[in-house]
């Protein structure tokens, strides 16, 4: 692509220009050839032309008398320069005038080369010159800072110091930019004091990259002691410190000091409003993160591809994920970060199925996706459980670049576990090379969701020999797969174990050791474990206790256990069912009135049960009497056929899980209509024979539900995989793989 004069006129001005910086004797030999030259003439053409000529070009003979001012003339054809053709010709000329040896030109040069991103061509001619001059050392650090070349720079920077030349107020921030990027905190710490020693103290532009040095670093307080040092703060200083405490995970200080700045009559860019918006994203502030979108507006900055970012981020964070798709719409072209922001915002407001047909939408669209976008979407196909779906985002893993990446397969794990299919979970697991905790410690919560509890603790057992150090997930991925299976006594002594570890117990810890104890029957000894608790019981456990309480029929210690939860949650629907469920497996009608009307002042209502079963890749959702289906009649004929076999087969159903005050009639009529018997008999009148059959529930699933279960399973000769509230229920041969512990 050729550079034309004309970029200053289309005529023969154009050319005029740069004969008129020549001294008449070599003018005189120019005019000819360039009025007989197509205009506009380009730059090549032209120093062709110039190379050509016989005259020796001795940069002595050109004095300010000669009108011909050679730094002048190179400094602007460098600085039209477009292409590295560009930068040969005028390279050569350097060369053959013997211009090379001047400081200006080749620092102009090698700014010119990185600004067309000819890295190698700058550092060719750095390297060629004998002894460079802070600016040309300058032009080559900051190229590299310029270029996230980091490295590279501080090589620069380290080589500078040892040829013996001191840095300037323009090499410190192009160094500290350096050392932020890789990070590198002792040799920024290491520039701190040289700043000091050479007097850069006061010098504002270096200590605001002091500032960010240090909150990249993570060391936000000593960036906060160099903040509060400045006595004249510009508009980078206050973006630094903001920025700094908002990517610290500080975003009420961020907050804070951004209003100082506002009175301190300071107009913000649109760098700090990135991130306030960050802060008020993070705190969930929707309402004064509307304040600063207006701010945004008024400013002019609506467009800024950063700002749309963080303002998508925030609108689907805080849950109004269809004015946070206005402004993904509103980009023309979005980056990877609008894209990750907008299937966040999806993906963690129940909108699960949309995340990932935005992120097929991107791989239908050749948008390059990143890890974040990856683990984002495998978060979604997780929260969709269809089995079908899992295995498609599994298999488009593995045609890429991010099969061995650490952190996706770690999200993949989860993924398949959730899924139902706890084998696919350990085939990534085996293959992943390099296993941290995260790795160790999903696949290990992965066979606890399934009620694998031994194989859970043969993962720990190879995670220790491993030499991996477990975390606080660890052990609550052991305890619920103990609790799971009935391992009380392993589990306890994996709670009791976690001290050598030095992991301090949490709520979800104490919560899974009372559910473990309140499952197998002992109450007494879960209540004595929650009054010794060296912290204040939460809602996770007394709510674990009210569960207990309603397995085994304990009323008293049941009502104490939902009291508590009262005053700690009174708004929290599920504690109110509990207690009613319990009042009614006990037959306490009038209890169970009081509860209703209770929950009524209160503004409550019952969640409705349903259940999802996935039939050819699509999901069909059942409640309990639904009568909706299109193929109602025929679901409604399988499960008669259904009752008649389970009856003939010797099952007898377990009244005491109607918790309503029926006759048998009514109460046997009621449970073979719960969503699950729907979802089941709907599955078995779609598919072929022996197809497994994969059902959702979003409630616990009641004793009856899962005693026929078993036995449809022997007589459909069905695997039959149940994920409730809780945990996976894997039928199969009339045996669930709970062990009817669950």
């Amino acid at each position: 692509m050729h550079l034309r004069l004309s970029l200053l006129r289309t005529n023969l001005n154009c050319s005029l220009f740069f004969l008129n910086l020549f001294p008449p004797r070599i003018r005189s030999l120019i005019l000819p050839t360039v009025i007989s030259s197509e205009f506009p003439v380009t730059l090549s053409k032209f120093l062709n032309f110039y190379s050509s000529l016989s005259l020796a070009l001795d940069h002595s003979e050109y004095t300010p008398y000669s009108g011909f001012d050679p730094d002048s003339f190179f400094s602007s054809l460098l600085d039209y320069s477009v292409h590295k053709r560009h930068l040969n010709q005028i390279h050569a000329q350097l060369v053959v005038s013997g211009l090379v040896e001047s400081g200006f030109l080749v620092t102009k040069f090698v700014n010119a080369s990185w600004n067309l991103e000819e890295i190698g061509y700058a550092r060719k001619v750095f390297d060629e010159y004998p002894e460079p001059s802070v600016f040309l050392w300058n032009a080559i650090i900051r190229g590299y800072s310029k270029h996230n070349l980091f490295g590279d720079a501080m090589e620069m920077y380290s080589r500078m110091q040892a040829s013996g030349v001191s840095p300037d107020g323009f090499t410190l921030p192009c160094v500290l930019k350096a050392c932020s990027g890789v990070p590198v905190l002792e040799v920024g710490q290491r520039v701190h004091g040289q700043i000091f020693r050479l007097g850069f103290e006061s010098d504002v532009f270096v200590q605001n990259g002091l500032v960010a040095l240090y909150a990249k670093c993570g060391r936000i307080e000593q960036a906060r002691i160099v903040f509060e040092g400045l006595d004249d703060r510009n508009i980078i200083s206050w973006t630094s410190i903001i920025s700094g405490y908002a990517q610290n995970g500080q975003p009420m200080e961020a907050l804070r000091i951004f209003w100082q700045m506002r009175q301190s009559n300071v107009k913000p860019d649109w760098i700090a409003l990135v991130s306030v918006l960050r802060s008020y994203t993070d705190v969930e502030d929707l309402e004064r993160g509307k304040s600063i979108h207006g701010c945004v507006v008024k400013m002019g900055l609506e467009y800024e591809p950063d700002l749309l970012i963080s303002l998508t981020s925030m609108y689907a964070k805080c849950g109004q994920v269809m004015v946070a798709r206005s402004f993904f719409d509103q980009t023309k072209i979005p980056n990877v970060m609008m894209w990750n922001a907008m299937i966040s915002g999806y993906a963690k407001n129940g909108y699960a199925n949309e995340a990932v047909g935005l992120f097929q939408e991107m791989i239908f669209k050749n948008v390059r996706t990143d890890s974040i976008t990856v683990r984002l979407t495998i978060l979604a196909c997780a929260q969709v459980g269809s089995l079908e779906l899992a295995e498609w985002m599994g298999d488009y893993i593995n045609k890429t670049k991010y099969r061995n990446d650490v952190f996706v397969n770690t999200a993949l794990i989860d993924m398949f576990a959730k899924c139902g299919t706890v084998d696919l979970a350990r085939e990534v697991f085996d293959r992943t090379l390099d296993k941290d905790v995260v790795v160790w410690s999903a696949m290990i919560v992965g066979y606890g969701l399934h009620g694998r509890g031994r194989q859970a603790i043969d993962i720990f057992h190879a995670m220790k020999q491993a030499g991996v150090f477990p975390n606080d997930v660890t052990f609550v991925g052991l305890l619920t797969a103990c609790n799971h299976s009935g391992l009380v006594e392993e589990g306890w002594k994996f709670f009791h174990s976690m001290k050598y570890y030095g992991i301090k117990a949490r709520h979800q810890h104490y919560a899974c050791v009372v559910d473990l104890l309140g499952r197998s029957g002992h109450l007494n000894e879960a209540y004595d474990f929650i009054m010794n608790m060296p912290i204040e019981p939460g809602v996770s456990v007394w709510g674990a206790l009210l569960g207990a309480c309603k397995i085994y029929r304990h009323v008293t210690l049941g009502e104490y256990a939902a009291e508590q939860l009262f005053s700690l949650d009174p708004y929290n629907t599920g504690h109110y069912v509990q207690l009613s469920n319990l009042y009614a497996s006990c037959r306490l009608w009038d209890r169970v009135a009081k509860v209703r009307i209770l929950m009524r002042e209160k503004g409550l209502s019952k969640d409705l049960g349903y259940s999802l079963i996935e039939i050819n890749g699509k999901l069909q959702a059942f409640r309990v009497r639904d009568k909706s289906h299109p193929r109602f009649r025929e679901i409604s004929e399988e499960l008669e056929s259904l009752e008649r076999r389970l009856k003939d087969a010797g099952f007898i159903p377990h009244l005491e899980s109607v918790l309503h005050d029926l006759n048998q009639e009514e109460k046997e009529e009621t449970l073979c209509n719960h969503s699950e018997r729907l979802a089941i008999a709907y599955g078995l009148i779609s598919t072929a024979p022996g197809t497994t059959l994969r059902i959702t529930k979003n409630l616990r699933a009641c004793i009856n539900c899962h005693s026929a279960t078993k036995l449809i399973s022997k007589l459909e000769n069905r695997e039959i995989v149940v994920r409730d509230a809780n945990r996976f229920h894997h039928f199969k041969n009339g045996v669930c793989s709970c062990g009817d512990y669950w």
